[in-house]
């Protein structure tokens, strides 16, 4: 990229800066301007102005400069005085035109606001004079920076990159512009690429399982030293810390984990090319700050296995219970005609691109429908109003609907009627409509039961009813509480183990395709303590989630914001010199790339 080169330094009061700025005015290849002619007192002075000469190439944000005055000025300060010198290729200089002291005091001038900022100078009390050398390969200029106050003024190395950033993006803006252009589209271009290799991979991690014995024996150590060093800071211990970054780099390894990291380091190498010229440093995944969750995730896994947490690996469970057959038997041959007019509403309903119109009417017509008697309807109301299928979501309608429903004894509407309410924390009511429904024959709700009586957390532990009720959703079918009474009887957690019983119960999950159980059926001799089987795979799921939400490109690169602002001060400049807000050279992109995603 092309560059302005930036050198600075500074003169203590007394050190000569008078004479600095007399040097850099007359020294040899100076662009001379004419210096105005004052008439002083004194003989001794005369003579001495006599022997200087009058032509010099000093200038200042009002034109040429007095260079007596200035020099007086310089020597009397009792502050520091900094000296910059900005210096160009003789091809850039020629090309964009600074060749001469006009181009650079226009520059400056223009940007002493923002010069003085970076030196914490306040505007109003900052002041510079500055030559131009018309250098053969490098023309330049020398300047020279102070304030007013002589108290005033500091500056840091991040101020100095700011003044020169400034002053190089104003040179180059129109070449920035350009480059930002032709960098846009390789970074689309790779943007895609990445995007849509991250998606497939990150859906990979999503439904994947991990065999490492590796990890397991890592966190199986984690979680000893966790015992060890209880409390919330325990990260902060360095043998904790170490462990967490070996997991997360062991994972790393995965083949699904290691491409995707590969790829989301592409997209930011990508980004970063298109406004630095020095390449990002590829650091490995527990580093990396953007994927510091991964680590809470990993002690969070750690304290599970150390408190022998049981886990069910139902996220994906999809128990969305519709009519009963025995239900829609009986609708059509009490009523026909109504029950036509039902079965047409649910068809509307559940089409996702039908218009929110159309399904209104189909929700006034069921309303129609329950006030004629044809109670199955007030299950389909309460799906309604829980899902906002042709009205605004609203749960208490949602519940009084459902309740109407589970009235009525059907029991796919007392499931529905459980989940709304533990959704809400109204346990003990979730799980009377739960029992209801299973005493129905319902497996989803035994399973819902069941799993609440063995967890614990949210009613009174019950091992021998979990049992019950989790044994009987699998008798009727239920994949999650075969393949959750597969680990118990694993293990022998909350009862007595039996591994024929447990193979038994993952071949049955199996079968209907819980991969999870098929798994444990895969390495079902080395399957000791199932938590610390599964940890490899949890953290690849866990590790899903954050490369997603890491993984969508950025609005617009950083380059090309701070192009945006530039280009807007420039029109503004423009428009204060008297020119239309339409004149300008060329129309700015307002969006390159029509990237619309947010990081």
């Amino acid at each position: 990229m092309p560059g302005l080169i930036q050198k600075s330094g500074y003169i203590r009061p007394g050190n000569g800066g008078g004479h600095y700025a007399e040097y850099i005015a007359t020294r040899e290849g100076v662009e001379l301007i004419e210096a105005p002619s004052h008439s002083h007192d004194g003989g001794g002075y005369l003579e001495y102005m006599a022997q200087r000469p009058r032509s010099h190439g000093l200038f200042s944000a009002n034109g040429p400069a007095d260079l007596e005055k200035t020099m007086a000025e310089i020597n009397g300060h009792t502050g520091p005085v900094w000296t910059f010198i900005y210096s160009l290729k003789r091809e850039d200089a020629h090309r964009l035109g600074y060749e001469n002291s006009e181009s650079w005091r226009r520059l400056l001038l223009a940007h002493q606001t923002e010069l003085a900022t970076a030196m914490k100078i306040p505007p109003s009390s900052f002041r510079w004079c500055a030559a131009f050398h018309d250098e053969k390969h490098h023309p330049h200029i020398h300047m020279m920076v102070w304030s007013v106050d002589p108290k005033q003024g500091y500056l840091t190395e991040k101020g100095i990159e700011k003044m020169r950033s400034q002053l190089s993006n104003e040179i180059f803006r129109d070449e920035l512009l350009s480059l930002y252009q032709q960098k846009d589209l390789s970074y689309s271009q790779v943007r895609d690429a990445a995007t849509e290799a991250m998606g497939r991979l990150i859906r990979e991690m999503e439904t994947g399982l991990c065999h490492s014995p590796v990890i397991a024996e890592q966190m199986e150590t984690l979680a000893g030293m966790l015992e060890e060093h209880k409390g919330k800071k325990v990260y902060s211990k360095k043998p904790v810390k170490a462990q967490v970054d070996a997991i997360v780099d062991e994972l790393a390894k995965v083949p699904e984990i290691a491409q995707c990291y590969e790829q989301w380091n592409r997209l930011r190498d990508e980004l970063e090319y298109y406004y630095k010229d020095v390449p990002r440093e590829h650091l490995p995944l527990s580093q990396q700050k953007e994927f510091k969750a991964i680590k809470n995730m990993v002690i969070r896994e750690a304290e599970r296995l150390r408190l022998g947490t049981f886990t069910f690996e139902d996220a994906r469970m999809r128990d969305e219970v519709d009519e009963d057959q025995d239900a829609v038997y009986f609708t059509w041959n009490s009523n026909w005609r109504m029950a036509e007019i039902y079965q047409s509403a649910k068809e509307v309903l559940e089409e996702y691109e039908n218009p929110e119109v159309e399904k209104a009417e189909q929700v006034r017509a069921l309303e129609q429908l329950w006030q004629r008697g044809f109670s199955l309807a007030t299950y389909q109301l309460g799906k309604c109003w829980r899902d906002g299928r042709g009205v605004l979501p609203d749960d208490e309608r949602a519940e009084l609907w459902f309740r109407r429903a589970a009235d009525a004894e059907y029991d796919f509407a007392q499931y529905a009627l459980g989940k709304l309410l533990q959704s809400q924390n109204r346990i003990d009511e979730a799980v009377s409509w739960y029992e209801k429904a299973a005493a129905q024959g319902s497996s989803w709700a035994s399973y819902r039961v069941g799993k609440l009586y063995l967890e614990g957390k949210d009613v009174p532990k019950d091992a021998p009813k979990a049992m019950a009720y989790l044994t009987e959703s699998a008798e009727h079918g239920n994949q999650y509480a075969q393949y959750a009474l597969g680990k118990l009887y694993l293990t022998g957690q909350d009862v007595k183990q039996d591994r024929e019983q447990s193979w038994e119960y993952f071949c049955q999950s199996a079968e209907q395709g819980n991969e999870y159980a098929a798994f444990f059926l895969e390495h079902f001799d080395q399957a000791g303590r199932p938590n610390v089987f599964l940890s490899a795979t949890r953290l690849l799921h866990h590790l899903s989630q954050i490369f997603r939400d890491n993984s969508v490109p950025p609005a617009a690169p950083v380059g090309q914001r701070v192009d945006r602002k530039l280009r807007q001060k420039i029109q503004e400049k423009k428009i204060a010199m008297g020119h239309k807000p339409d004149d300008h050279e060329e129309t700015p992109r307002q969006d390159i790339g029509g990237m619309t995603m947010g990081w």
